[in-house]
């Protein structure tokens, strides 16, 4: 990974953080241009009505292109029709796709309440980037999903 210093957060509607976790979808499309490095983690915030991070991936690469060609290289990947993608792409100049890989579903989901009790936690419209001190107070909320983070947390700490 290039930039061993964060992780990221990513806000999924819960229909597509299954079909991420399941291994059905394996790209996730973004209305702004996305910069991570391949090998970086991304924890999987479910929003309402889950409100819970409920698992993790990394990702493989990211394609950042017009909505057209972001479409035309994903359609069978991103796990949406083409009208929920148009719409949700109106009026976007660029957009990317975000490939994911080695998918893990979180035995125990971290739900909100538990994030925002670790300190001022707010889940993003998006998503935001995660450092290593913030992956800490976040294993720390979640005993049980805490071995998963950890791992996360392993990969950004330089050995």
């Amino acid at each position: 990974m290039s930039d061993p210093e964060r992780a990221m957060l990513l806000s999924v509607h819960p229909r597509f953080a299954t079909a991420i976790l399941a291994g059905t979808k394996t790209v996730e499309v973004r209305r702004q241009r996305v910069a991570a490095s391949p090998g970086t983690p991304v924890l999987l915030y479910a929003t309402a009505p889950t409100k819970a991070i409920v698992g993790m991936a990394r990702i493989s690469s990211v394609q950042v292109a017009s909505p057209r060609d972001v479409w035309s290289a994903n359609r069978t990947s991103a796990g949406i029709s083409r009208r929920e993608y148009d719409e949700y792409m109106s009026g976007a100049t660029q957009a990317s796709g975000l490939s994911l890989e080695e998918p893990i579903t979180f035995e125990a989901p971290v739900p909100l309440a538990a994030l925002r009790a670790s300190g001022s936690f707010h889940p993003p419209q998006s998503y935001r980037y995660l450092t290593s001190a913030d992956l800490r107070k976040l294993a720390q909320a979640a005993p049980v999903t805490g071995a998963a983070l950890q791992g996360a947390l392993n990969d950004l700490t330089p050995a």
